[in-house]
């Protein structure tokens, strides 16, 4: 048995696509998951189960469609696997950086090769893009996610798959929920 992270895309935005997250916690263990976790009402997810990312994220896909009635992108890594994301963070150690603009966005299939450059053809001033890790990281500036071009679907057309992102708080957050599980 493995721990994974879940991410999930688009929920409860708005009054649409709500996904209730001790309803989600409920759906996982119904789906043989165990000790299902979530941190806020975005989609964040830790649970443990066998096989791998690809197997437990069409589970949790199609467990999520079968009790909500709307299909929801879901983005499954191996929680060993964050660490590399946290320390792979190009704009971590940067003074200019605020934690709430800078951006984690892993992808379903591997990023492309060249999601960053075409991704900062679009950028306005001071969006900074970096492909790093199998990730990509967005640092938004001041303007932050809601003034920038670079919506949801331009990075998954330049990533070549869906994709979702977390700000770094979220990241080191979910990085924190990680170590519990370990120590605990």
């Amino acid at each position: 048995m493995q721990t994974f992270v879940a991410l999930m895309r688009g929920i409860n935005v708005g009054s649409t696509r709500s996904l209730p997250m001790a309803e989600l916690r409920a759906l996982c263990i119904k789906a043989g998951l165990k000790h299902p976790e979530t941190y806020i009402q975005s989609g964040n997810l830790i649970v443990d189960a066998d096989g791998d990312a690809d197997k437990v994220r069409g589970l949790l896909e199609k467990a999520v469609t079968a009790r909500f009635g709307f299909t929801v992108d879901i983005i499954v890594r191996l929680a060993s696997e964050w660490e590399h994301y946290v320390t792979a963070n190009p704009f971590a150690h940067d003074a200019e950086a605020l934690p709430k603009m800078v951006h984690l966005y892993l992808s379903r299939d591997p990023v492309k090769s060249n999601a960053a450059d075409e991704l900062k053809r679009r950028a306005q001033t001071k969006e900074r893009i970096v492909a790093v890790g199998g990730a990509l990281w967005i640092d938004y500036g001041v303007k932050g996610v809601g003034g920038s071009k670079l919506s949801p679907p331009f990075i998954d057309k330049a990533c070549g798959s869906p994709t979702t992102g977390r700000n770094w708080n979220s990241v080191l957050k979910i990085r924190e929920m990680i170590e519990k599980r370990r120590c605990g």
